[in-house]
């Protein structure tokens, strides 16, 4: 990090920022919107003040990370270069550049065998977009994204994906009710930081919560209310 840069320029570097993410992405239908990076940039800063990391590069990351997403990009190569090709013709020095790059380039869940997180900014940075993924939010999140890549809610003869690699999560269409069970309930066990673990305890239960009475209603459709009413496991979504 660049402890030296003018507190001024860093404060421009972020207006620029933000700016050029939010004309990238206000009309983003997918659940990667202006709004989510406003909320992502919001919890990394507040993480960086708990954690003591560099606020700056925390909140530049935050800012961009969404405008590199291969999901958005014709390749994940393209996105990175772009938001490279920016971060220079902005005057980042090199090494604030090579920072938020390598936490961009890194983030991504990628079916759960990403690499770790390098540095404590990385970490912060991916703790942040990981919690808009879960509770309500994230709820709505995964039914925007189905919707805009044309996915089904639920499907009860597609079974859940384990083990994927990057490449198989990424190529596989699956279901808005599968990725809870790919993705957003196992966030929870593998945030980096002890403040995002503690605030993904109350999202990871209303998800819970959530999945409960979505699978009592299925099953009301065919007169099969679970009396007992428990949660579904996911090898128990494939008879559904």
């Amino acid at each position: 990090m660049n402890t030296l840069m003018d507190p001024i320029k860093r404060e421009k570097l972020l207006e620029q920022a933000a700016a050029y993410a939010r004309a990238e992405l206000e009309r983003d239908s997918s659940g990667h919107d202006w709004w989510h990076i406003v909320r992502v940039t919001r919890t990394a800063k507040r993480l960086a003040a708990v954690e003591r990391a560099d606020t700056f590069i925390c909140e530049l990351a935050a800012l961009l990370h969404d405008v590199a997403d291969e999901k958005l990009n014709p390749s994940k190569e393209a996105g990175l270069q772009k938001v490279e090709n920016w971060l220079a013709e902005a005057g980042t020095d090199e090494a604030d550049r090579s920072h938020v790059m390598d936490i961009i380039s890194t983030m991504s869940f990628g079916g759960g065998r990403g690499q770790p997180m390098r540095t404590a900014e990385g970490r912060i940075v991916q703790d942040a977009d990981r919690l808009d993924a879960i509770g309500a939010i994230g709820i709505a999140r995964v039914f925007a994204y189905g919707g805009w890549k044309g996915r089904p809610m639920h499907d009860p003869e597609q079974p859940v994906r384990e083990n994927m690699t990057p490449e198989e999560y990424r190529s596989h269409p699956g279901t808005a009710i599968n990725h809870f069970y790919e993705k957003l309930l196992k966030l929870k066990d593998l945030m980096n930081t002890d403040t995002a673990r503690a605030l993904a305890e109350e999202r990871h239960r209303f998800m819970e919560r959530y999945l409960e009475q979505f699978y009592n209603e299925w099953d009301a459709m065919d007169g099969a209310l679970d009396p007992a009413g428990e949660t579904a496991s996911p090898t128990e979504t494939t008879s559904r």
